[in-house]
This record gives C-alpha cells, structure tokens and sequence, in this order.
C-alpha cells in the first residue's frame, strides 16, 4: 500500500489549523467577555469621575503610588505590558504571567478614575495575548507562541472596540513593522469576529459616527489629502517620539518609581485643574463627541491631549495610546478642517484614523477602522490620507519593541 507523503503532510496541517480554529473562538469567547467587563466598568468609572473630578484629581499621585506598590510586589515581569507581549513574540521571553490580567485591569481603572490621561485598547490587547497565549503549550509546533500572541492581540483589540477587520490586520501587521503575518489569518479572523460579537451581545457599546460627504477626487482635492496626510504623519510621529523621549527622561531623573509617579501625580493634577478642568482627563470622549457634532474644539485640544497623555503614560500610570491617538486626530482633523475647505467631520475622521496609523506605524488597520466606524464609501479617501501619514519615518512607534523589516 502506497502512501502519498504529500497528502499526509496536508491532512496533519489541515488538521492542526482546525484545531487551532477551535482554540481561537475558545479565546474570543473568554477575551470578548474579560474585554466587556474592563470596559463596562471604566465607562461607569469615567462618568463617576466626571461627576466628581475636583474631589478625585487630589488624589491622583495616591493612585498611582498603589499602581507602583501593586506591581512592585505583585507584577514581575508584568511591568513591562505591551513590550512584554513583543519580547514574547521574538522569543526574548517565554511565557506572559496571568497574574498581567488583573492587574493591568485594575490599575487601568485606577489611572482613570483619578483623572489621568490614558486610552484602554493597550490592556485589551493585554489581555487579549496573556488568555491566548496560555493555550500556546498545548499545541506543539515551532511557531505556536508567536501565533497565539497574534490571536489573542486581535481578540483583545476586536472585543473592545467591536471593529474585527481593524483587528485582525492590527494584530497580522503590528508585531513587525513591514510585514504582514498571514500564517495565523483564518484562527486570528475567528477569534476577533468571535470577541467583537461577544462583548457586544453582553452589552458593551461600539463606537460608530457614519460620515457622508458629496465629494469628486481631482488633483486639488488629492493635494489636500496629501498635505493632510503629512500631518497626521508628523502628529503621530511626534506623540511616539515624546512618549518614548519622555519615558526615558523620568527614569533617569526620578531613579525611585515611587518618587516619579508621586511627584508627577501631584503635577498632573495642577495641570489638568488649570487646563480645562478634566477636559483632557481619561478618554476624553467628550471631545471625540465634539468633533463629530459640530461641539466647541479649540485649536490646541489636540496638543493638550498629547503632552498630557505623554505625562501621564510616561509617568507610570496605566492605559493605552491608541484611544488618545484617536482623541488628537479627531480634534485636529477638526481644527484643519476649515483651512482645507473640506467637513469638519470628515477631516476629523481622517485625522481619527491617520494619527493611528502613524503612531503604530501600520497601515492596513488605520484605513479599515475609517471603514468600520464612519462608513465604507469613504475607504478611498482614508486609503490616499494614511498612505501619504505613512511617508513619515516609520521607525518610531508607540511600541517601543516594535521590530522593522530589513
């Protein structure tokens, strides 16, 4: 009896692939429901907070003493967060401790409800990696460690923010800059669709604002893209560059974290009374809102969110970059829109998902989160603006282990 090696060889992959498939919906399912209860509660803290700001800003160098003291004795290697998940998927670590979960969580909900500046995406995508990539042991092949982070980044992603498209190329295109992972493409997609509809059917609400323009491309209108582009570029460019020069600066001036995070707890506080009285603190969704209905932007929201959003991450508080990335596009696309002749909406838009792209330094994602939130018909347009964000250096990315193709 004849064995055909090659088909033995298909059936072993093909197996292999549906049982990591299987995998994959197991972690959408857990992730999509860790990403509902993270994100129900830090809405609920946000309008506390919002409510009670003058009472809670005091205290913000406390909260943040707890989050040095919490992973000081409790976090390990946990500290690290997303370059945990990149030192893992280059194999400069093993394993992610579960114990990053909770923690990242908690202290998450700490910087938030006290007024710090932070977005929420970079624990979801935490999570997201520590609950997949524990399923990594079970499956013995060369590349299950690196396959399972991709999974678990794009179930983390999917099920906060209910955008699975943005999410799968986030996690397929994050992890080295210039390349794309397909490898893990049809396991990544099941459990991004998987935690998107999850977290939505328990009840966590997804941001959407369709924007419809009655525009015709020309080489005017193409120039405006260009130039708006270049822009966004330069913003999200200038966010990674000061949050990795600023970081760096703190250390080597406060040596002691608990030094650091109190000192500059107690300054954040001061600045964020003084600039707008928690205007820029938390999500700031407030002013995402504004953008998008006509609502007061001043012409430096989008710079007060970043240098505060840089202070407070930089500083040792915990919570992501990309929502606060999302804030200061939106706000400037606001604030350009008028010197282009262009929506204010729209623009903003552009802005939204531009600064995005730039500061992570992907570009598949940036265009289809345009699509997912503000509407398909305008993929086009997003797709010109991105491109020409993405001619600024690439090499600087919100992730400082971010790796680059040679």
């Amino acid at each position: 009896m004849r064995i055909n090696i090659k088909s033995f060889l298909d059936l072993k992959k093909n197996s292999r692939l549906f049982l990591i498939s299987a995998a994959a919906v197991v972690v959408g399912v857990l992730v999509g429901v860790v990403d509902m209860i993270f994100g129900v509660v830090l809405n609920a803290l946000t309008a506390f907070r919002e409510t009670h700001f003058l009472y809670l800003i005091p205290f913000l160098f406390l909260a943040g003493l707890l989050i040095v003291f919490l992973y000081d004795h409790f976090g390990g290697k946990s500290i690290k967060g997303m370059g945990l998940v990149f030192d893992v998927a280059d194999k400069r670590e093993v394993a992610i401790p579960k114990r990053l979960v909770p923690l990242a969580i908690f202290s998450t909900w700490l910087t938030h409800l006290f007024g710090g500046s932070a977005g929420r995406e970079g624990v979801a995508v935490q999570i997201g990696a520590a609950l997949s990539h524990a399923f990594s042991p079970i499956f013995k092949f060369e590349e299950s460690s690196r396959s399972f982070l991709i999974i678990g980044i794009a179930a983390g992603f999917a099920g906060l923010f209910q955008t699975p498209m943005t999410a799968i190329l986030f996690a397929l295109e994050v992890l080295v800059i210039g390349r794309l992972e397909l490898s893990t493409l049809l396991p990544t997609s099941l459990a991004a669709y998987t935690a998107s509809y999850t977290s939505h059917l328990l009840g966590l609400k997804k941001f959407t604002r369709l924007v419809k323009v009655n525009i015709e491309l020309n080489p005017i209108l193409f120039l405006k893209f260009a130039l708006l582009g270049i822009i966004f570029g330069l913003v999200g460019t200038l966010f990674a560059y000061l949050l990795r020069r600023t970081k760096l600066s703190l250390i080597l001036r406060f040596k002691r974290p608990y030094q650091r995070i109190m000192i500059m707890g107690l300054v954040l506080s001061v600045l964020f009374i003084i600039m707008g009285v928690g205007r820029y603190s938390g999500l700031s969704t407030g002013l995402v809102t504004a953008s998008f209905s006509n609502g007061t932007i001043y012409p430096f929201d989008w710079l007060f969110k970043l240098i505060l959003t840089v202070l407070t991450l930089s500083a040792g508080y915990q919570g992501g970059e990309v929502m606060p990335m999302f804030t200061i596009g939106a706000t400037l696309g606001a604030v350009l829109a008028p010197l282009v002749h262009l929506p204010s909406t729209f623009v903003a838009a552009l802005g939204y998902a531009s600064v995005f792209g730039s500061g992570t330094s992907t570009f598949l994602a940036p265009i289809f989160i345009g699509g997912e939130i503000f509407g398909f018909e305008n993929i086009p347009y997003f797709f010109i603006v991105v491109c020409f964000a993405s001619i600024v250096k690439k090499q600087i990315s919100v992730y400082a282990a971010q790796k680059v193709t040679a």
